[in-house]
């Protein structure tokens, strides 16, 4: 047998770099052009040509599955034991090396990775040893600023020159330094420390950064445009001698910005490297010629880019279908309506997938689905009425209009906190069942006793007084009404509001659409028997079902067809990307309508909502731009919006232009703003007040727009377009 008899299956350029072997190579590889093979083929070639032996491989991945299959193929492929192959992710290649040079980090060997919960606990602990103010300043809020450093390969002792404002300034570096002397004394390290830390063992001793240069002869990266700075930082260190790094990945696939990567790391290979071989595949084996050549030509529209161009050997196919739909109601019963008919086509629901941008609008579809009886799941995270904020808010809803509802009261006994730990509830639970009573009437009654603490005691009595008001309101008020009064008073919104974490800015969405969700029952209890009904209907899994998922959680999926619903200008591109300053957030929102296209390989259906009922109010929209940046002759539409210019923006100055004059309303409804002092007293804030942004600082409102703030900033002297919830009064 042809000792290389597996380079036989690649094309040309696959092949090419299998055998580039020697100096800094970067693979550009496009969606769908066999990324993998070509990691696992070149992991084989370098040993079957015994240019290394299996130990002196690095070879990086950002999950153990991507790390299993390369070892498994790799042994299909040569029949060789490769055991000691250093094949992992980052982290575990990181935490391999730290276990053997702990000491240089005044660690012992048997150091400890704690978890999120731990180190959430000990930023507490050092908060209130300042003397600081934790609900202000929550500990997930601080510890995201300290993974901040991290990414960046930012030590303790190098972050004093870098500020972080949070109302009054806060000194992020002292904490950070006192965090990482807590996690010292402990003989503890987090996650972060598992890439930060042998940076600092490498630049600290030069003689155990040379022993892993000489051993790694040869560096494979996979995902490489996903890489942050620490990690990136860790692969330079180690080729320095060698040179024989190659990086396979997609510029035109970077979306993860928000969890630390930076996209430059890709960008900048070849001025790093300059001696570097890049090579581009192409060749795509999964889509139709209509499908990439829109995603093609809709990515050329970014300057910050590589630059390549998709194509295929496989038929034209069938051109991308965009459709305008009233709204979004109507998005997803005719998105419905056009999965049923693949059904009925013999088509596998497991072959079909709805993509969104943010996970609050899986929301309609969820459903609409469940109402005709198609069974789906939510890839990449909870089906709506399963998310945690959303059943904290229903086991709200339940303690108000159910009678004796236990299983409710309990889930929201301390949550948000009020000081009500384990101690008081299994106290509490006790005595309910000691009295065979509810947990309700318990407390009722135990507030009278000495059986809790004062404070305790005091703490049941508000959510108790508080369950009683929100009661008495029932009837006198609409059922929207009330869950938007007992969502605020009972400090759950305030506690995501505070929140700064990754996670808060979608469960707000949720929860305001959960208040939207409201508008199509009469009354509460209508709406709470639906709720019954969908979990239950939820339990019966079936295993053909359609795909509901994020953009995001996509990459690196593919299916026979596609819907990318919600192509509408605010929604996507996201209204955040059109605040920020430059072209690098919309660019990468590009990147993502990129990924969406290209995950599927025969059909996409791509949908836009004229108006949308969103957060409580009815919004027009316009169609998002990147339905403006498809060919005419890659897709077909049920509306020529190419013609209508006076209702489709085609280029960012143009939509700014029209954001940024006072007098547009965008949301056109029933109840149209009259004069500015109507307008404002809609709102929390006025023209001219002063107030904070965690990212952008101090600023002046200067004009109000359709719910929307436009803010010049002191640390800008610019203006930027804000949103309510992420300002507050100075």
């Amino acid at each position: 047998m042809n000792k290389e008899f597996y380079l036989k299956k690649l094309n040309e350029k696959q092949k090419e770099a299998v055998e580039t072997l020697n100096g800094p190579v970067l693979v550009l590889a496009g969606a769908g052009t066999g990324k993998t093979r070509v990691l696992t083929t070149r992991l084989a070639h370098l040993l079957n040509k015994k240019l290394a032996k299996p130990w002196e491989i690095l070879a990086v991945t950002f999950t153990n599955k991507a790390a299993n299959e390369m070892k498994e193929r790799v042994q299909s492929l040569l029949k060789i034991d490769i055991e000691r192959m250093w094949i992992g992710t980052f982290h575990s290649s990181g935490l391999k090396i730290l276990r053997r040079h702990a000491e240089i980090c005044f660690l012992k060997k048997d150091f400890t990775v704690i978890d999120t919960d731990d180190q959430e606990r000990l930023v507490k602990q050092i908060l209130e040893a300042n003397k600081i103010d934790i609900k202000k300043y929550t500990p997930s809020n601080v510890l995201w600023m300290i993974q901040w450093f991290k990414d960046k390969a930012i030590f303790p002792e190098d972050s004093k020159n870098y500020k972080f404002k949070f109302g009054r300034y806060l000194n992020i570096s002292k904490l950070y330094i006192e965090y990482q002397k807590r996690l010292n004394t402990l003989n503890a390290v987090d996650f972060g420390d598992l890439l930060l830390l042998p940076v600092k063992v490498f630049k600290k001793n030069l003689e155990v950064l040379e022993k892993y240069q000489n051993q790694f002869k040869y560096i494979l990266v996979d995902e490489y445009q996903d890489t942050d700075i620490c990690q990136d930082t860790f692969l330079k260190l180690l080729c320095k001698k060698h040179k024989n790094i190659c990086c396979v990945g997609d510029d035109d696939q970077a979306i993860y910005s928000w969890r630390g990567a930076d996209v430059k790391n890709i960008l900048n290979f070849p001025d790093v490297f300059k001696e570097a071989k890049i090579i581009r595949l192409e060749q795509n084996y999964r889509s139709t010629d209509h499908i990439l050549s829109a995603a093609s030509k809709l990515i050329e529209n970014n300057k910050d880019r590589l630059g390549k161009t998709l194509w295929t050997d496989s038929l034209k196919g069938e051109k991308l279908k965009v459709s305008f739909f009233e709204d979004g109601k109507d998005e997803a019963k005719k998105v419905s309506l056009e999965i049923e008919k693949l059904k009925l086509k013999k088509r596998k629901l497991d072959e079909i997938a709805i993509l969104v941008r943010a996970s609050f609008q899986t929301r309609l579809f969820e459903d609409r689905l469940l109402k005709i009886g198609i069974p789906y799941r939510v890839i990449g995270g909870f089906r709506f009425y399963e998310r945690l904020e959303i059943r904290d808010a229903i086991a709200y809803f339940r303690i108000v209009h159910k009678n004796n509802d236990d299983l409710a009261f309990e889930r929201v006994f301390n949550t948000p906190k009020r000081g009500l730990g384990t101690v008081a509830f299994q106290t509490l639970f006790k005595f309910a069942r000691d009295s065979n009573m509810t947990l309700i009437d318990a407390s009722k009654k135990i507030i009278e006793t000495d059986e809790l603490t004062y404070s305790a005691r005091n703490s049941i009595k508000e959510f108790i007084e508080n369950i009683n008001k929100w009661k008495s309101k029932i009837g006198k008020i609409n059922h929207i009404e009330l869950a938007k009064i007992i969502l605020e008073e009972s400090g759950y919104t305030k506690m995501w509001l505070n929140d700064k974490s990754i996670d808060s800015p979608g469960r707000l969405e949720n929860l305001k659409e959960l208040i939207s969700a409201l508008r199509d029952f009469s009354n509460m209890n209508e709406f709470l028997e639906h709720i019954s009904l969908v979990m239950e209907n939820e339990r019966n899994y079936k295993f053909d079902m359609v795909n509901i998922m994020t953009m995001h959680a996509a990459k690196g999926l593919e299916f026979e067809n596609i819907f990318l619903a919600g192509w509408d200008e605010g929604l996507f591109p996201h209204q955040k990307s059109l605040e920020e300053k430059g072209n690098k957030a919309l660019e990468e929102e590009r990147r993502l309508a990129y990924v969406g296209i290209t995950r599927g390989k025969n059909n996409v259906y791509i949908s836009f909502a004229k108006r949308r009922f969103i957060h409580g109010t009815w919004n027009f929209s316009q169609p998002s731009r990147f339905l403006s940046e498809l060919p005419k002759e890659n897709i077909e539409t049920n509306e020529d919006f190419f013609e209508e210019k006076e209702n489709f923006i085609v280029d960012q100055d143009e939509y700014e232009k029209r954001i940024k004059n006072p007098n547009r309303l965008l949301f056109k409804n029933k109840n149209l703003i009259e004069d500015r002092d109507s307008y404002e007293s809609e709102y929390k804030f006025k023209i001219g007040d002063e107030i904070f942004h965690d990212k952008y600082g101090y600023g002046t409102i200067k004009y109000i727009v359709d719910g929307k703030y436009e803010i010049i900033f002191d640390k800008y002297n610019e203006t930027k377009i804000v949103l309510e919830n992420f300002i507050k009064h100075v």
